[in-house]
């Protein structure tokens, strides 16, 4: 099936969709702590992967992919495991906007890091919406970080990895697809979802002894390695073959505003006025860009009939 851009727009909205609920679940845990939080979650995703990689092309294949795949595949893993063992720890050490406000910063990385590797340029829609959500970001995180504890300095500091690590993840797709690392054949990107489930969970698992978590704490973590985890980023891989690097990670900051409202409607962590107002920014930002993009397309195609 031949992924449009209007298909992976789409797709794009749903994987923010399902990676936003894990601030909120992560409230509702009984004992778990931070590295343990992670292994579960990180071990539940690289099964619940194996066995879906496994089953679509066959558990040798799947093997040869992971041995032949390249550094560009490999690269793109470690900023997966960065992804997956930062965000869930930064959860513990300050609240879910902090986390995902920091987290937003990830088309301004995004815009840089693709410019300097692959000399993309960027239209000026694309800009100005980075400005825009940049200006909504400024509003929220200059409200939630003024006035926070040593603590929540921390987990803004540990957050900040993970947008760092996501730009630096969407660049190389790009490279990949173009084919632009030695003269190989671009690789099937998809096997660094499950090399970065991995390296996590190994990393985590001795900081996560003796475990804690109850058996509903278990059960909660699985479900975000499958459900949270597993589904949407091997569709964000998919969608990040058409999409440019930029317009994906903007895209991303969806996330941001699903998964304040989940924290807001499911615990008390209330958002202030000024999340509500820089998070409206953000989402104009979005809808204005992938408007002008969806629309031009169209328009250039009746110009040529």
């Amino acid at each position: 099936m031949v992924v449009t851009h209007r298909r992976a727009v789409a797709t794009m909205l749903l994987v923010t969709l399902l990676w936003s609920i894990a601030g909120v679940v992560t409230r509702h845990l009984d004992t778990a702590g931070s590295f343990e939080l992670t292994f579960w979650r990180s071990a539940a995703n690289a099964v619940a992967l194996t066995l879906l990689l496994g089953w679509q092309r066959g558990f040798a294949q799947l093997g040869r992919e992971l041995r032949q795949g390249g550094r560009v595949l490999w690269l793109s893993g470690l900023c997966w495991t960065v992804m997956f063992t930062s965000f869930m720890v930064a959860l513990t050490l300050t609240t879910v906007a902090n986390v995902l406000i920091t987290m937003s910063l990830a088309p301004l990385f995004t815009a840089l890091i693709s410019r300097a590797l692959l000399g993309q340029r960027l239209p000026g829609r694309a800009w100005a919406a980075i400005v825009v959500a940049g200006i909504g970001v400024a509003w929220m995180y200059g409200s939630q970080v003024g006035g926070g504890s040593p603590r929540d300095a921390v987990g803004t500091l540990v957050a900040l990895s993970v947008p760092i690590a996501g730009a630096t993840m969407w660049t190389l797709l790009q490279l990949n697809a173009r084919g632009a690392v030695s003269g190989q054949a671009p690789a099937d990107m998809t096997p660094a979802v499950l090399i970065g489930a991995v390296l996590s969970s190994l990393l985590t698992l001795p900081l996560s002894l003796p475990f804690q978590a109850s058996a509903s704490d278990v059960g909660w973590l699985t479900m975000l390695g499958v459900v949270q985890l597993a589904i949407p980023c091997v569709l964000a891989v998919a969608a990040g073959k058409v999409l440019r690097a930029p317009e994906a990670a903007l895209l991303g900051l969806l996330e941001i505003i699903f998964g304040v409202a989940w924290t807001w409607l499911g615990t008390t962590e209330s958002p202030t006025p000024a999340v509500l107002g820089g998070g409206g920014l953000v989402l104009a930002a979005l809808v204005a860009n992938e408007a002008i993009a969806l629309r031009r397309p169209a328009t250039a195609a009746k110009a040529a009939a």
